[in-house]
């Protein structure tokens, strides 16, 4: 396999013709006296996506944008400059912008680029997944999608099917002597299904994606079709929905994609900048109790294909297996240079950005809770009357509180220890702390989600993966529609 700093060499430094003496000499220009740190982010990124509604071709379009973002770190200050050419005279002046925060003092030293060989680190292929299928196989596979959930049931009204496949090369050079490349490629499929009953329409979606080409949903798995048919019964269930109840109750969470209420709760909570600046309710807590014993947490960006996975963060720091909490404990935060730095802690290969034209903060890549050893039946079992909540849509979180609410647009009853009717408009109001303490059972079923995760933050998005297994909240607020 190429060596994907190869490839990011090639494709951002040779068109550009910046040669290595020019790359060297802008980290020199950049540490102006008073900067403690600088980097230079290369990207091009590739895009297309294709939409079919209801049997038409609504989308097919492909997009490219390259450029250069240039950094520079005085103290807590950041001095941020982007160009949207990758061209020597550009690249000096979105360096000389960035330098232009320097403070007085003596100028810091600069290491000489020192290559990072990350072959071994790569967890997915250096590919332009684009590239993969034809235009006619691509349509072809949303066709599929289409047929599929049409002969589900007859009560499908609209299929909207959707797939898109993004590539991003990416170069890293840095004061400190980190010179480190990636491509990173990803792709998605989303099915969205109208059902209708008796005048009633719902609606439901599911999809996944991985980093990989468009194989993945091609071979014998027939990806697209699960997708297809998981749409059309969550919209049926829908359908006969009774009214969520109301109040303090058990709440049963499911394998996989719930955990993104952990993503959302907890894991924003243990970001570097939040804890640094004192505004997440983690900060100062390390090697305190913040959760049940039971709840383990990590966040992983190491492994394969995985939506969240890197081999590089976007400040060439090699993605790793990170331990937030442990037994309960608050062991770790996940931290960018910058941050890191400033708290006297080690870079966690968290260090993430939207793009070029956006600057670094500490993210989350794979956020998981580990198994337990019970049984998820047992759980659900254990449960006279409270909820057991599959699917999520959306929610928001305080981080300086902790304090969240979430939409479950999949959950049913849990009545005398087994699953009863589906309920809608069932809301999880809690605290992301105070939830974690309250998880009494945890199961040794395990599921990271389809790969669909998307995390905001600060107007940035990225891809991102959540899991966790079956587990039991001994008492959480359910906000519902259920008449008093």
């Amino acid at each position: 396999m190429q060596n994907p700093i190869d490839i990011a060499q090639n494709a951002l430094l040779g068109p550009a013709k910046i040669d290595a003496s020019q790359l060297q000499a802008t980290l020199d220009g950049l540490m102006m006296p008073g900067v403690d740190y600088g980097d230079l982010y290369f990207q091009i990124h590739k895009n297309e996506h294709w939409v079919l509604d209801d049997g038409i071709v609504r989308t097919a379009a492909s997009t490219q944008s390259q450029g250069v973002g240039v950094r520079a770190l005085a103290g807590e200050q950041t001095g941020f400059g982007y160009a949207d050419e990758l061209a020597f005279p550009a690249l000096s002046e979105a360096s000389n912008a960035a330098a232009a925060i320097a403070r007085g003092g003596g100028k810091a030293r600069v290491n000489p680029l020192a290559r990072a060989d990350n072959v071994a680190l790569t967890r997915y292929q250096p590919i332009d997944p684009s590239a993969s299928l034809d235009a006619d196989a691509k349509l072809a596979l949303l066709h599929h999608a289409d047929k599929i959930a049409r002969d589900a049931d007859d009560r499908v009204v609209r299929v909207t099917a959707s797939c898109a496949a993004t590539s991003d090369t990416v170069l890293i050079a840095a004061t400190d002597g980190t010179l480190a490349g990636d491509v990173r490629p990803l792709v998605r499929v989303n099915v969205s299904v109208q059902v209708e009953e008796n005048g009633v329409r719902e609606s439901a979606s599911a999809g996944g994606g991985a980093r990989t080409d468009y194989g993945f949903f091609t071979g014998d798995a027939d990806r697209v079709a699960d997708y297809a048919r998981q749409a059309v019964a969550r919209a049926l269930v829908r359908l006969r929905a009774e009214p969520a109840p109301a109040g303090s109750m058990p709440v049963v969470l499911g394998a996989g994609w719930p955990g993104v209420l952990l993503h959302e709760a907890v894991g924003h909570g243990l970001e570097g900048d939040f804890n640094r600046k004192g505004a997440s309710n983690y900060a100062g807590r390390m090697g305190e109790q913040v959760a049940s014993p039971l709840c383990t947490v990590v966040d992983d960006g190491t492994l394969d294909g995985l939506r969240g996975s890197l081999a590089v963060d976007d400040e060439g720091t090699p993605a790793a297996v990170n331990t937030l909490i442990e037994n309960g404990t608050l062991t770790g935060y996940m931290q960018d240079k910058h941050n890191a730095g400033l708290m006297g802690a080690a870079p966690t290969g968290n260090a993430r950005r939207e793009s070029y034209a956006d600057t670094v903060m500490p993210r989350m890549t794979n956020t998981y809770l580990r198994p337990g050893n019970d049984d998820p039946a047992d759980i659900i079992g254990s449960v006279t009357e409270g909820i057991y909540a599959v699917n999520f849509s959306g929610g928001s979180v305080d981080i300086t509180s902790g304090n969240f609410v979430f939409s479950a647009d999949e959950a049913y009853r849990i009545e005398n220890g087994r699953i009863g009717a589906p309920v809608k408009g069932a809301t999880l109001i809690g605290n992301g702390p105070e939830v974690l303490n309250q998880v009494s059972m945890l199961g040794n079923d395990f599921a990271l989600d389809s790969g669909v995760g998307v995390c905001g933050k600060q107007g940035q998005n990225v891809p991102v993966g959540v899991g966790q297994p079956t587990l039991r909240i001994d008492a959480i607020t359910v906000g519902g529609t259920e008449a008093g």
